[in-house]
């Protein structure tokens, strides 16, 4: 899992000086509140292998200082099935306490308890990127909806069956596999009505490569939040 961080933290800095001039002009978030949340405009490109949590989280935080946003420190929400002696993950766990506000200053939610109720302010319209944009999602002429978690419905790692992933390999594998993804429009072909409109916990992916992220409506994005 280590020996893909580092190209993706190389990645993340050159992103961080591109994104230098927008981070002076929009601050920490373009509302009143700083931003606290946001999904990715973009995945590092690689589908599935993130360079494990170490990497998914520097391609939140270079995401975040690209908007003025990175002073704070920023984790994605993705959880790890336990490996050998290293103990699973959970994303609910390692996000901070909240609360969120999303690049509009509004708030998504007020801690770990309400983002994972059904008060959480979770969707198309508020679910943004960091550049406070809309993601397409189901329906639009390029569907982005599915935002990679490996979680259950309530923030703890997806456990899978034997054989299995749920992670694409602890965030690891860009071919084979398979993730956990929600859907941050709350819409889809799930025939689960929960599932379907479940933002952390829809369904499998049909693999971790890029085209087989797509086949199912999935860009490799991520959800980012502010642990502090």
């Amino acid at each position: 899992m280590i020996r893909h961080a580092k190209p993706i933290r190389l990645a993340a800095a050159a992103l961080c000086a591109a994104g230098l001039l927008a981070a002076c002009a929009t601050g920490m978030g373009m509302g009143a509140k700083p931003m606290g949340f946001f999904i990715t405009s973009n995945g590092p490109g690689k589908g599935g292998d993130l360079g494990g949590l170490t990497g998914a989280d520097a391609w939140c935080q270079a995401l975040a200082a690209s908007a003025g946003g990175g002073s704070r420190t920023w984790h994605a929400y993705l959880s790890t099935t336990a490996s050998g002696s290293t103990p699973a993950v959970n994303a609910r766990d390692r996000i901070g306490a909240g609360p969120w506000y999303n690049a509009k200053g509004v708030m998504v939610a007020s801690s770990v308890a309400d983002l994972h109720s059904p008060n959480a302010k979770l969707g198309k319209d508020t679910s943004l990127n960091e550049k406070g944009e809309v993601i397409s999602g189901f329906g639009d002429p390029v569907n982005r909806h599915d935002i990679l978690t490996g979680s259950r419905p309530d923030g703890t790692v997806a456990v899978p069956e034997a054989g299995k992933d749920t992670t694409c390999g602890n965030w690891t594998k860009s071919d084979g596999g398979s993730a956990i993804v929600g859907h941050h429009d709350g819409k889809g072909t799930n025939p689960d009505p929960v599932a379907n409109a479940s933002w952390n916990s829809s369904h499998g992916t049909r693999g971790c490569s890029v085209d087989q992220l797509k086949m199912s409506g999935s860009a490799g994005l991520l959800y980012c939040f502010a642990t502090n």
